[in-house]
C-alpha cells in the first residue's frame, strides 16, 4: 500500500489553525497579546491563522498584519451562536487542513477542535483561559452533558495549555495526565511596555491631556461584572478626601459602561477603548485590578512590565506573579476595605511605588516575556506535529507490512 500524501509546506513550517471566541479590532488584553505574539511565532517557523466570531462591523475576512482571519457570523440566540461558530470553524478547517489546531477556551473552540480532530487526525491543544468562578471548567461544570464534555475534552485534547496555578491544579484534578498538561503563562512585550524616565513621563502626560501632577492611577480591563470596577467607585471619594490631587484613569469598554459612568465623580476619567495602552501605562504611578475571578490578567503583565506599583485581587494567576509586598499589593477579592487600604498605602509612600514597580518589572522580564511564550508554544506546536506524524507513519507502516 501506497503511504498518503501529507501537505508539503516550506522547510520547519508548521501552520496552526487558532479558534478562539474575539480577535482585533476586538480590542481585549487577550487579543491585543495574541497579535503581539504572532510575529514572533512567524520567526519560528509556525504560520497561523485566525477562526474566530464575526461581531457587527467586522469584515467576514482579512489579513491583519500578515495574519489571515476569518470571522464565522453567528446566529441570534447563544446557543445557535455556539452552534454557528463550531459549524462556520469546521468549515473553513476543511479548506486549509492545518498541521495543528489551538484551541483558546474549553467551550466552543474546543468542542469545534475535536469534531475537526476526529474527522481529520489533526492534533489539537487547548489553552484554558481562566479557572475558578466562571473559569472555564466551572462553566462546563454547570451546563447539561458538563461531565460528559469534560471527560471528552480530558480524553481527546493532546495537550492542556494551562497559565496559572489555579488553572494547573484544575486541570489535573479533571484527571489529565502530566504529560498532556503544558503550563505557558502569558507574556509581554517588555521592549514596548517599559518605564520612562521622571521627565519622560512628565511629557508622555503631556502629550495624553493627563494631569501635570498628582499620583495616577489606572485601570485597563473590561467593564464587566466579574472585574469589579464599581468596588473602586465606591472608594474613590474617600481616596480623593485624603489625596485631592490623585486622578484614577479607566480605559476598556463593556456592557457596565452605563451604570459605571451614571455618576460623575471628582478625579475619576473614562476613556473608554484605547488601541495602545502602554502610553497610558507608562504615564501612571498606580494600577489597580480589584476583579473577582481572572485567568492571568494581560493587563496586570503589561502594567507590571511598565514598572507601575500593582494593586490587585489575589485570584487567578496573580499570586503567581506577585509577592505580596516584593513587587506588588495583593488583596482578598470583594474586600472594599483592603482594597481601600491598598491604594492609600501606595499612594502615601512614592519611595514604596517606585520599589514595587522595579521589582514586578523584574520578574516579567525574567518569567513573563512574550519570547518565552513564543518559544514555548512553537516547540509545544512541533512536537504535536512530529507525534501526529509518527502516528500515521506507523500506523501505514503497520499495514504495509
Amino acid at each position: 500500500m501506497n503511504h498518503p500524501i501529507y501537505p508539503v509546506h516550506p522547510v520547519n513550517t508548521i501552520r496552526v489553525a487558532m479558534l478562539t471566541q474575539a480577535y482585533l479590532p476586538h480590542v481585549g488584553g487577550a487579543e491585543r497579546q495574541l497579535a503581539a505574539l504572532l510575529p514572533l511565532l512567524r520567526a519560528h517557523g509556525v504560520q497561523a491563522s485566525i477562526i474566530t466570531r464575526r461581531y457587527p462591523g467586522m469584515n467576514p475576512s482579512e489579513t491583519l498584519d500578515g495574519t489571515p482571519v476569518y470571522r464565522i457570523p453567528l446566529l441570534p440566540t447563544k446557543p445557535g451562536a455556539a452552534v454557528s461558530f463550531i459549524a462556520g470553524a469546521l468549515w473553513q478547517i476543511s479548506r486549509s487542513r492545518p498541521d495543528v489546531i489551538h484551541a483558546f477556551e474549553l467551550l466552543s473552540p474546543a468542542s469545534a477542535a475535536l469534531i475537526a480532530k476526529r474527522w481529520w487526525k489533526i492534533p489539537v491543544a487547548a489553552k484554558v483561559l481562566r479557572g475558578g468562578r466562571l473559569g472555564d471548567v466551572d462553566k462546563l461544570t454547570r451546563r447539561a452533558f458538563g461531565q460528559r464534555r469534560l471527560n471528552n475534552l480530558r480524553e481527546q485534547i493532546d495537550a492542556f495549555i494551562t497559565i496559572s496555578a489555579e488553572i494547573e491544579q484544575e486541570i489535573a484534578q479533571m484527571g489529565v495526565a502530566p504529560a498532556k498538561r503544558f503550563f505557558i503563562p502569558n507574556g509581554v512585550d517588555t521592549a514596548r511596555f517599559a518605564p520612562l524616565s521622571d521627565s519622560r513621563q512628565s511629557e508622555m502626560r503631556r502629550r495624553l491631556g493627563l494631569p501635570a501632577t498628582g499620583a495616577l492611577v489606572i485601570y485597563s480591563g473590561r467593564l464587566v461584572a466579574e472585574k469589579r470596577v464599581n468596588h473602586l467607585l465606591t472608594i474613590w471619594p474617600a481616596i480623593r478626601q485624603q489625596f485631592p490631587d490623585a486622578a484614577l484613569l479607566i480605559l476598556g469598554d463593556g456592557p457596565e459602561k452605563a451604570r459605571l459612568t451614571a455618576d460623575s465623580l471628582p478625579g475619576v476619567t473614562f476613556l473608554g477603548l484605547v488601541e495602545d495602552v502602554a502610553p497610558y501605562l507608562q504615564a501612571a504611578d498606580i494600577f489597580v485590578l480589584p476583579s473577582a475571578t481572572e485567568g492571568l490578567s494581560n493587563a496586570m503583565l503589561e502594567a507590571l512590565a511598565a514598572g507601575l506599583a500593582v494593586v490587585a485581587t489575589a485570584v487567578g494567576g496573580a499570586p503567581d506573579v506577585i509577592a505580596h509586598g516584593q513587587n506588588g499589593l495583593l488583596i482578598a477579592p470583594d474586600d472594599l476595605p483592603a482594597l481601600q487600604n491598598a491604594l492609600e498605602v501606595a499612594l502615601a509612600n512614592s519611595p514604596l511605588r517606585q520599589a514595587l514597580g522595579r521589582a514586578g518589572r523584574e520578574t516579567i522580564v525574567a518569567r513573563y516575556s512574550l519570547y518565552q511564550t513564543a518559544d514555548q508554544l512553537a516547540a509545544l506546536y512541533q512536537s504535536l506535529l512530529t507525534k501526529s506524524l509518527n502516528t500515521k507513519d506507523a500506523k501505514y507502516t503497520k499495514v504495509d507490512g
